[in-house]
């Protein structure tokens, strides 16, 4: 099936009234993820993860995946009208976002920022569609080994990009590796580290371990600042001027392209995209002094890039498996939950599943730019509601969405413990990504590596023997070793300097 017509086909499954109703309920609650400040979209896919469990499988991909590119629409809503960034992406266009409604502009750098948005997300949804027959043909040629060494390079990446530590980050992911191993041996069926636990039999399930880390413990972190001032601003008009959009295109495109690319690379974020976009528009412009004082550009290019990204982010998933952010890794054990490995094989074996994920991301960005205009005065009614009493709804939906798993306080306990263990990860700088990628990721790791030992007969030179697998376990060490590198380096050159 070429990509046209596996498109065509997607769109034929993607506007049935059922899957509309999942695209629009996903992209709801997204927008609504991202006007909540600090819940994010990892927080908020895993605190939601368990309304999917009854679901098909399209309608809960479909739900989820709008839920995580939508965020990134909300998050603008906040960071403009309010003053208080939605999403960390978010945090750069408050720089001139905010300014701008101090100036009666909010309406205009809102509109903006939406239309940006679409054409950035929507663009991204395109390459997804032209890269995914492409990158499928090559990975069709990976045999485990190489899948074993790709997924070594994307753990590398994230945990490079997680924080400022790469101490903290591989601690963190050998962490997320050991929690993996719980469970039965894969390969001669015996309990490994579960203490007895009927419970542990299958393994700990990631969905309370991810709610926890990243909904329970930012629940607890909005404790520490229960109130939270709203800064309203008047919006004069929702329609930018004839000036405003000829000052915008230059940063849409470049935002478009720059966060599709970044999305490309497993372990970068929203964040990076739009950072690099606000840089970049600083130095193109030919009045860089306008900057932080009410620039509109300084609103259209980050706000293009973090959604380009975030649809862009999309393509290792769907064409490799391998996820590249928490809240991708998350949308990767949906998959895993419904009998889906995503990855090359997804097109071969389920193409009318993949194609009509793939055509909804053009539904749910469309229907994102609509719901973010003029639904603006509801968002802001929900932020004046008490956080103590989101808080408390939230953690009621997260304590009765972990008992639904099973049926078992079990997961309750775990929901609890990995809540209180991240939100001390949190006060101790740790960064919660890799746990919750190498968590998701270590049982196809494992998998891949014991295939590729049994394939050799228990040789480990097959590991960098191969040119593809040699290259990229490579690359792997080199993106670790670097920083170690730098950080080498930059002593040497201190006591040098000190020296003479």
């Amino acid at each position: 099936m070429d990509a046209i017509a596996g498109l065509m086909t997607g769109f034929a499954g993607a506007m049935t009234p059922e899957n509309l109703y999942y695209a629009f309920i996903g992209s709801l609650l997204g927008t609504l993820v991202g006007v909540l400040p600090g819940v994010g979209s990892a927080a908020g896919m895993a605190i939601l993860i368990p309304v999917t469990f009854n679901l098909p499988a399209e309608g809960a991909i479909i739900m989820l995946s709008a839920l995580f590119y939508g965020s990134y629409y909300g998050g603008t809503i906040t960071t403009v009208l309010l003053g208080i960034p939605g999403e960390s992406a978010s945090a750069v266009t408050l720089l001139d976002g905010y300014q701008m409604a101090k100036q009666g502009r909010g309406g205009a750098a809102l509109s903006v920022a939406a239309i940006g948005s679409f054409i950035g997300g929507t663009f991204a949804a395109c390459g997804l569609v032209v890269a995914a027959p492409v990158m499928v043909q090559y990975a069709l040629k990976f045999g485990p080994t190489e899948f074993f060494s790709l997924m070594i390079v994307a753990t590398a990446l994230l945990m490079t990009f997680a924080g400022t530590s790469m101490l903290k980050s591989l601690i963190m992911g050998l962490f997320g590796f050991s929690l993996a191993t719980v469970g039965m041996d894969p390969a001669i069926g015996i309990p490994r580290f579960t203490f007895g636990r009927i419970e542990l039999m299958d393994g700990i399930s990631f969905v309370p371990v991810v709610m926890g880390l990243f909904g329970l413990s930012e629940i607890f972190e909005n404790l520490e600042n229960p109130a939270r001032k709203v800064f309203q601003t008047s919006m004069k008009s929702l329609i930018p001027s004839m000036q405003d959009t000829k000052d915008c295109i230059g940063p849409v495109a470049r935002g478009t392209v720059l966060g599709f690319l970044l999305g490309l690379i497993p372990g970068t974020t929203q964040a990076l995209a739009s950072f690099l976009s606000y840089t970049t528009e600083v130095k193109v412009s030919k009045s860089p002094e306008r900057f932080g004082h009410g620039a509109i550009e300084g609103v259209a290019g980050p706000e293009t890039a973090n959604n380009s990204h975030a649809n862009a982010a999309l393509i290792p998933l769907f064409t490799l498996g391998i996820p590249g952010s928490p809240s991708i890794a998350i949308l990767l054990g949906a998959f895993m939950m419904n009998g889906l490995a995503p990855g090359p094989l997804l097109f071969a074996t389920s193409p009318k599943l993949a194609w009509t994920v793939v055509a909804s991301f053009f539904i749910g960005n469309l229907m994102l730019l609509i719901l973010n205009l003029p639904a603006i005065p509801l968002w802001v009614m929900i932020l004046k509601i008490p956080y103590s009493i989101l808080n408390g709804l939230i953690l009621t939906f997260m304590l009765i969405g972990a008992y639904s798993l099973s049926n078992s306080a079990f997961d309750v306990g775990t929901l609890i413990a990995f809540g209180v263990l991240g939100y001390i990860f949190r006060k101790a700088e740790f960064p919660l990504a890799p746990t919750a990628l190498t968590l998701i990721l270590g049982p196809l790791l494992e998998k891949k590596m014991r295939l590729a030992l049994e394939l050799s007969g228990g040789d480990l030179s097959v590991f960098y023997a191969t040119p593809i697998s040699g290259t990229l376990l490579a690359l792997a060490a080199l993106i670790v070793l670097w920083p170690v590198y730098q950080v080498l380096a930059n002593t040497y050159r201190r006591r040098t300097a000190l020296v003479k």
